[in-house]
């Protein structure tokens, strides 16, 4: 059984907090349209941004399936080639599920770097029917690939949880 990485054990470059704090700012963007409060952005090595997403996962007008990091890193793909991916790094608000954990494997993202941990966005989350979160960390799915994939977090788990302070009610 592995232990969950803290802010406290986590080296952070500041590349990765000034991108990780972007993808927080776009979840509270998220929010701001009435969307649920996630985002994700795909950045190349330098720190160019390739691409970002709200979550827009909320029907009627959503589709379940988009969430930020699924969009963002399928953006990417359609911009960049699988060995330019493979530098890039995925820069979420929250833990990608497993779905979007088989996006970045697909799309060849080389770097996951998160803030909330699925366990902590359960904690805010409650058992909403708009967020049936799995327990089933990235690691674990992403673990299960043939090609490595680097994932830092979680990591700016207070500044994350902002946007989601009293939206699950």
């Amino acid at each position: 059984m592995s232990t969950e990485i803290t802010d406290e054990t986590i080296s952070l470059t500041e590349l990765d907090r000034k991108l990780l704090r972007l993808a927080i700012e776009l979840s509270e963007e998220s929010k701001a349209r009435g969307r649920h409060p996630f985002a994700a952005l795909v950045a190349d090595e330098d720190g160019t941004v390739i691409s970002t997403a709200g979550n827009n996962s909320m029907p009627p007008e959503g589709d379940p399936t988009q969430h930020a990091e699924l969009v963002a890193v399928a953006k990417a793909a359609k911009k960049l080639s699988p060995d330019q991916l493979a530098r890039c790094t995925l820069y979420t608000s929250a833990e990608p599920c497993c779905m979007c954990s088989g996006a970045v494997y697909w799309c060849n993202i080389g770097r996951v770097v998160y803030a909330l941990s699925e366990t902590t966005l359960l904690e805010l989350t409650g058992a909403h029917p708009e967020n049936p979160t799995f327990s089933l960390p990235c690691r674990e799915v992403l673990a299960r690939g043939q090609r490595e994939v680097e994932i830092v977090g979680p990591a700016l788990q207070d500044e994350a949880a902002q946007a989601h302070i009293g939206f699950w009610k």
